[in-house]
């Protein structure tokens, strides 16, 4: 990459006053009409409008600051140290990402980290690109991806905007709330690790340019501090911007080519995946049974298998090689059979079963161990301290279960949080007996430090059904007004995030645009609590992160203009 001096502190400033609701709109129209020509298989216009969002200012300029100021990661450091960059340095960023440099271009190799699978003792490896790459990766992704979106299969839902995990458990329903099914639920090893470059690459059919970046991505190795430098050989590195899109890339095609499997006399399979993670369904033994060597063909062909010990055989309601039912995405899907109703005076007729869809009993556990290892963390804290940390995470797993039957799993974790909860004052006032633990601690029931910290129960939040995503709908499709609904909606939301939504009717107070899927929020304060505003919803607003962090600069400086 050629060398560039070091930018002027008056570019400070031009960065905060860049006009982002327009470089936002500009953007977003180019990638609607790549968006437009995919569908109508206009190839080469798919491939002009990819150049020219790839050399558009606006692009590189957003591309930037979502890695340096919207990503959450954006305070971790590649094999080059890099940590953060000020703003002076983004507009220096933005010109390094033009096109016209990449002939001198090359990705540094990934910082190679390990971090803890949830609930597991295992680790995954993750590879942390350069600040310049993950931009670069950013820039790419905007342009490629409403390509991909146009034609990704319909029952697809991981790292996917606008799809979540609970479109995935919707479409579950519906595929067993009618009739008894075979289940196959498998997952694949190693995906991320072990995909075929080649095979991956011959998937897109994009500008040379965009193609030899990504080819660069897939060959530039990891840096790992006990082993030095690794070449990779295949699989996409985990931690890349651009991995997640690159991933669902090479396992496209999967659902088209199980069902070209099938003849009508056969019926074809209901297939749901997420991510790497995928169950199909059949009405018929043999058919389910073929299911498994379609699809252990078609993983063998792009340099991937099935992991056994988590690939199995089962049925929706009766047992089945030992199972019934499954578990997925960490819920448990049941058919139970029900009784009988009158329909008239002399006849009754069966109802045959009912779906049941609930937080699964291994997702449960790991979070009353997790909710275990925080009050145990505060032993010695404040009670503010502890409902400080505690509550975020009763309040995040309890939206994310609340769209299925989890009224008695809520009621379960409650029973446990509550003997932790008093372990914990026990533990502080040893010798004091439960109603004293209770009137000092538990104010009206509940577990209250003061006004401002009460720890929110499970059993609080109410059951709010998830309305799936429409067939293949993308936000790209230029709806805005159905994706800022969805959004409003959205179960993972926090009741305050819902109600500032609905209050601004989905737009953002400081930019004026849309939220969209995949958006950062923040919840900003219109008077500062250290200035006298109270932590009140009347005070509260709901904001881009950027645009949070950009609010924040400009009343500094405000008020040291007036003191």
């Amino acid at each position: 990459m050629a060398k560039r001096k070091a930018p002027d502190e008056h570019q400070s400033e031009a960065w905060n006053e860049l006009p982002w609701r327009k470089l936002e709109r500009h953007v977003y129209r180019i990638q609607k009409r790549i968006y437009r020509a995919k569908q109508a298989g206009k190839t080469r216009a798919v491939q002009k409008l990819q150049k020219l969002l790839m050399k558009s200012e606006a692009a590189r300029l957003l591309a930037v600051r979502r890695v340096t100021q919207d990503n959450r990661g954006k305070k971790t450091a590649g094999v080059d140290g890099v940590k953060s960059v000020k703003p002076a340095h983004r507009l220096t960023m933005a010109e390094m990402i033009h096109p016209k440099y990449h002939k001198w271009y090359k990705p540094r190799p990934a910082r190679r980290v390990w971090i803890p699978k949830p609930g597991k003792d295992e680790k995954r490896p993750l590879g942390i690109p350069t600040m310049l790459d993950r931009s670069l990766q950013a820039l790419t992704k905007m342009v490629i991806e409403p390509e991909w979106e146009a034609i990704f299969e319909q029952n697809s839902y991981g790292f996917r905007p606008g799809r979540s995990l609970h479109d995935a458990m919707s479409q579950v329903h519906q595929y067993t709330r009618q009739k008894e099914k075979y289940i196959l639920d498998a997952d694949i090893q190693g995906c991320f690790d072990n995909i075929n470059h080649q095979k991956l690459l011959s998937k897109i059919q994009t500008v040379p340019i965009i193609k030899h970046l990504i080819e660069g991505w897939l060959k530039m190795g990891v840096m790992n501090e006990e082993r030095g430098f690794e070449p990779t050989k295949a699989g996409t590195p985990q931690g890349g911007v651009i991995s997640p899109l690159l991933a669902n890339i090479a396992l496209h095609g999967m659902e088209h080519d199980l069902k070209q499997a099938y003849g009508p006399k056969e019926g074809y399979p209901q297939i749901v995946r997420y991510a790497d993670d995928f169950v199909i369904f059949h009405e018929k033994e043999n058919g389910i049974l073929k299911a498994k060597k379609v699809v252990e063909k078609w993983v063998k062909e792009i340099g991937l298998e099935l992991k056994p010990s988590k690939t199995r055989f089962s049925h929706t309601l009766r047992p089945y090689e030992g199972n019934v039912g499954l578990d997925f995405l960490g819920f448990t899907v049941r058919q139970f059979s029900v009784g009988k109703h009158k329909a008239s005076r002399n006849r009754s007729r069966k109802l045959g079963f009912k779906v049941i869809i609930r937080p699964s009993k291994k997702t449960v556990k790991n979070h009353i161990a997790e909710t275990k290892r925080i009050i145990r963390k505060h032993r010695t804290s404040p009670q503010a301290a502890l409902i400080a940390e505690l509550s975020p995470v009763v309040r995040g797993w309890a939206n994310s279960c609340r769209t299925q039957v989890s009224r008695r799993t809520f009621e379960t974790c409650d029973h446990h949080l509550w003997r932790q909860l008093m372990r914990w004052a026990k533990y502080r006032q040893k010798g004091g007996t439960q109603k004293q633990m209770e009137k000092k601690y538990w104010k009206d029931g509940k577990f209250t430090a003061n006004e401002r910290y009460r720890l929110r129960m499970h059993s609080e939040t109410r059951i709010i059904r998830h309305i799936k995503v429409g067939g293949s709908r993308s936000p790209y499709d230029g709806d805005r007004a159905y994706w800022s609904k969805r959004l409003r909606n959205h179960p993972m939301l926090k009741t305050e995030q819902g109600i500032l939504l609905k209050r601004c009717l989905g737009k953002c107070i400081y930019c004026g645009l849309d939220f969209r899927d995949g958006d950062i929020l923040e919840v900003d304060h219109h008077i500062p609590l250290h200035l006298g505003g109270k932590d009140t919803l009347d005070n509260k607003n709901i904001l881009h992160r950027h645009c949070h962090d950009q609010r924040h600069v400009e009343f500094k400086k405000h008020t040291q203009e007036h003191e």
